[in-house]
């Protein structure tokens, strides 16, 4: 996903973080900045996940990126319900 640049980075990461909130049921809590940061964050955890299996995420090519960015972003937006449910039940 390098060799997209930022503007690729941008669409890719909004696009996959814009779907990861409507299958997460996250949309009305975001706006389309969070959705960015929260595909492009996907991303990366994307990529660092599938990397530790071996699978080479660089030149996968761009529909395997959108798909990491995807995954990612739904591990991502699980992760943070998760702990801000358990800290919303503590106080």
């Amino acid at each position: 996903m390098l060799g997209l640049g930022i503007i690729g980075w941008i669409i890719i990461g909004g696009l996959a973080g814009w779907i990861a909130s409507k299958l997460m049921k996250t949309d009305a809590q975001q706006g389309i900045v969070l959705n960015i940061v929260v595909g492009i964050l996907g991303g990366l955890i994307g990529g660092f996940l599938l990397s530790l299996f071996g699978v080479d995420v660089e030149g996968a090519g761009l529909w395997f990126s959108f798909f990491t960015c995807l995954a990612g972003a739904v591990i991502l937006l699980f992760l943070v319900r998760a702990f801000t449910s358990r800290r919303g039940a503590v106080r």
